[in-house]
């Protein structure tokens, strides 16, 4: 199997949202002074939150003893390991948590598919987040901060979307972050086990069956993600004492990058809990092509009656993506539709900010650049998505509007509203 087919298979999903990733002339972070020297890592930093809270964090190992694993026949439970960002009290004396562990960058750094970023040349393991690890939670009323989950693109460890996530947190969000264990390059379980993806060799044996293998398999990958979310969703009210009581499991949103927003928007469609979703560029059919109706998902065909938020790439919207297309017109609830100009997949991952820090220390071309995510300028990006993604979390799970999906504003040039 070559990568190229894995891309293909997987088009807007992210192994491939991680392939489709290196930007544009301007970082979201000062990049390094000078050049590595032959042997030396290139490092990266990512945009820190703007919200009133500091961020707490803690990593939860969670058993579905109801579940063999899908993926590993010889695993009689499914394992999954999540993060959840959270309002911190304060965090003094609490260190800065890592972006990936070391097991989980360097399966991330072996399913590479960045173009043209050769493998062992990035420190992936030394990035930090803006998070701090088991800080004491911020003070909340009796019904606890509202909850959002998220999901990240196939092949794509939970934190490729460390961003977004802090910045809900900093919001005011409990925040929960979930690997899909052997669709996620890799993850890293307490104890130092690692387990990583079986799915290129899953797509290698399905490419081989033929057409309507492939379809089978990207109808698994998409139900084993709803049934991992919704095994999260049950967890919600047993977590551990420093976050208990501080959920309100009546309040719960979802969103996601690729197929992680597809998951989003099948969870939200299949269970009543949550009560509003958001797609970052996630294709929402079984297909290999975004035009393409063959193979629609039950949140196509039916539609969802809670409200979606869609933001996609440039062009990509609900007249060219068909599977977009149908859920803009079987849905009863509140929709939008929008486009980040000048985007590409990836720009909604944290490859928006990193991406650029590796340009000049690892000699990447602007074209080069440019053709993976976009030409919009990466601190424009980012701040867009977060304006987006909180405005409506923020309408539809606190009920406070602030108006800003309303139509176009001038405060986020950046983003065309589709009709």
């Amino acid at each position: 199997m070559t990568t190229s087919s894995f891309r293909r298979v997987f088009l807007s999903t992210a192994a491939l949202a991680v392939t489709a990733c290196l930007t544009c002339t301007s970082a979201a972070v000062a990049a390094p002074a000078a050049p590595p020297g032959p042997s030396a890592l290139a490092r990266m930093s990512l945009p820190a939150p703007t919200g009133a809270y500091p961020v707490g964090t803690t990593s939860l190992h969670l058993t579905d003893r109801g579940r063999p694993d899908p993926w590993v026949g010889s695993q009689p439970y499914r394992e999954l390991m999540v993060s959840v960002r959270y309002p911190a009290q304060n965090v003094a004396g609490h260190p800065r948590a890592p972006q990936m562990l070391p097991g989980e960058a360097a399966g991330f750094d072996a399913l590479n598919n960045l173009t043209d970023i050769p493998k062992g040349r990035a420190d992936w393991a030394a990035t930090r987040s803006h998070a701090y690890t088991e800080a004491p939670v911020a003070r909340h009323s009796p019904r606890g901060f509202p909850v959002v989950l998220y999901s990240p693109g196939v092949g794509d460890p939970r934190t490729l979307g460390t961003t977004l996530c802090d910045e809900l947190a900093s919001r005011g969000y409990v925040v929960v972050m979930i690997d899909h264990t052997y669709d996620a390059s890799a993850v890293e379980f307490p104890g130092g086990r690692v387990e990583k993806t079986v799915l290129p060799e899953e797509f290698g044996k399905a490419d081989k069956a033929g057409k309507a293998q492939v379809t089978a398999l990207l109808k698994k990958t998409l139900a084993v993600r709803v049934a991992d979310t919704r095994f999260v969703l049950d967890q919600l009210g047993q977590l551990p004492g420093r976050l208990r009581g501080a959920l309100d499991l009546d309040a719960v949103g979802m969103f996601g990058q690729s197929a992680g927003g597809f998951t989003a928007a099948q969870t939200m469609h299949d269970d009543p809990r949550i009560k509003a979703a958001a797609n970052l560029d996630g294709v929402m059919g079984y297909t290999q092509r975004d035009d393409d109706p063959a193979n629609p998902s039950s949140v196509g065909t039916d539609g969802v009656d809670r409200p979606l938020l869609l933001m996609g790439k440039e062009g990509n919207n609900h007249h060219t993506v068909a599977s977009w297309g149908a859920v803009w017109q079987h849905s009863k609830g509140w929709l939008r539709d929008l486009t980040l100009t000048g985007s590409e997949h990836a720009s909604y991952t944290d490859m928006q900010s990193e991406i650029p820090q590796l340009a000049r220390p690892l000699g990447l071309s602007a074209q080069t650049v440019a053709a993976n995510i976009g030409t919009v300028e990466p601190k424009r990006s980012v701040a867009s998505q977060e304006a987006c993604t909180a405005a409506f979390f923020d309408r539809w799970l606190r009920g406070q509007d602030r108006h800003l999906l309303d139509g176009p504003s001038a405060r986020l040039p950046e983003v065309r509203f589709v009709k």
